[in-house]
């Protein structure tokens, strides 16, 4: 199988151009392929992962990946699967999410020996003269058209600030600096990136003549990962300080059965035919194959160690041992009314619940335990020496969990 028929079977294109070069480029590892982060926060999630993963893996096939930091196209923001207009960031605040955003892409990607390059954006975009650029690049855009991508047209009706309509052509001219500088030959997006990208290639044809060499794949990394990316309580970080090892692991241990499958495929690097015997796999045999997606991925964003110290922990917390590795949080004196904390206040401390409102909500609907024991009563309290007596594990639902210590 080739690389590109494996591309295909896991699920990850969904859109080509060109697609016999694209074929020609990847499978023989003459593939220059860019995909674009923008830093919007101080650390990638996993609606980043599917990028991630993607590069990683035509890496190992000889291509060579450039991953491009958007510190200039975050300055304007884009709005792609936005309802409003991004918060805007200030230089220094983007300047150290880019700091990060390198750290972390780094366990993915080999930036040694120049098999593979890091970029950011600003580097070129800050020092743009607005006329030159609207001669030089502007003109080559039709508004209309724009208006029709799907981008635009659902922000249309809310309102579509004219910086944000800019964003097409900051990232068009991505494709072009980066095909004239680095012999980019290739990017690779998000189905809402469509239009920016066909742009992008669209500019290079332009300037350059219709034989440029530029193509554009379009995979499912933001409707598929933006779906993975997001739980009820917010984003899954790659960081291990906003997301620790045990939550990352939890989070894909408690997957969907019809998603379990689907992710093997597009996340991990086991071997198709592997996954494909789980095909017939029902009940118990599924959370097996959560098992298994689980701990690939932590192994890949925090190592083997980590990964497994997740899998024990969650183990002896099913089977209802006491000694769960798991995140923990801490109570003192200080947190203490009459000599006791109440259930809502250790919800609260233990950052399972957003507020004592929300803890008493919790308690109400019957969905916290306290050792494997429910509890219904909000004015239920501890003290200090009943919670330091042993392990001490309260739980929020089936998918959140906090060992509570004293100090």
């Amino acid at each position: 199988m080739t690389l590109y028929d494996e591309l295909v079977a896991r699920g990850l294109i969904a859109q080509v151009t060109d697609e016999e070069e694209i074929k020609e480029l990847i499978n023989n590892g003459k593939a220059t392929f860019y995909i674009g982060f923008d830093p919007t926060a101080d650390s990638l999630h996993v609606g980043h992962f599917m990028a991630l993963c993607l590069m990683k893996r035509l890496q190992m096939a000889g291509n060579k990946p450039i991953a491009l930091i958007g510190g200039g196209t975050a300055m304007v923001g884009d709005p792609s699967g936005r309802t409003d207009m991004r918060q805007m960031m200030t230089p220094e605040t983007i300047r150290h999410n880019c700091d990060c955003f390198q750290k972390q892409m780094s366990r993915f990607i080999d930036f040694s020996e120049g098999k593979a390059l890091m970029v950011n954006n600003a580097d070129w975009l800050m020092d743009l003269n607005y006329v030159e650029l609207l001669r030089d690049v502007g003109a080559h855009f039709s508004v209309n058209r724009m208006l029709t991508a799907e981008c635009y047209k659902q922000r249309m009706e809310k309102g579509l600030s004219f910086l944000e309509f800019n964003y097409m052509i900051m990232q068009s001219y991505d494709f072009y600096t980066l095909f004239q500088k680095c012999g980019c030959n290739m990017q690779f997006g998000g189905d809402d990136q469509w239009s920016n990208m066909l742009g992008g290639t669209e500019l290079i044809r332009r300037k350059l003549g219709k034989n440029a060499y530029a193509m554009t794949i379009n995979l499912l990394l933001n409707s598929e990962g933006k779906k993975m990316g997001k739980t009820q309580s917010g984003a899954v970080w790659l960081d291990p300080v906003k997301t620790s090892p045990f939550d990352f692991y939890q989070y894909w241990r408690n997957v969907s059965d019809t998603d379990v499958l689907k992710c093997l495929r597009m996340l991990t690097f086991l071997p198709l035919e592997q996954i494909d015997e789980m095909d017939t796999w029902e009940g118990s045999q599924l959370n097996q194959a959560k098992e298994i997606l689980a701990y690939e991925l932590t192994a890949l964003v925090h190592g083997e160690e980590e990964a497994k110290r997740a899998q024990d922990s969650a183990r002896a917390l099913f089977s209802g041992d006491n000694h769960a590795d798991m995140p923990s949080a801490a109570v003192t004196e200080a947190d203490l009314r009459d000599g006791v904390i109440d259930i809502m206040g250790l919800l609260v401390c233990a950052g399972l619940c957003t507020s004592r409102s929300d803890a008493r909500r919790a308690v109400e609907q019957g969905g916290v335990t306290v050792n494997n024991e429910k509890v219904t009563d909000i004015k239920k309290s501890y003290t200090l020496e009943e919670i330091g007596a042993e392990e001490f594990v309260i739980k929020r639902g089936k998918k959140k969990f906090c060992k509570i210590e004293v100090k």
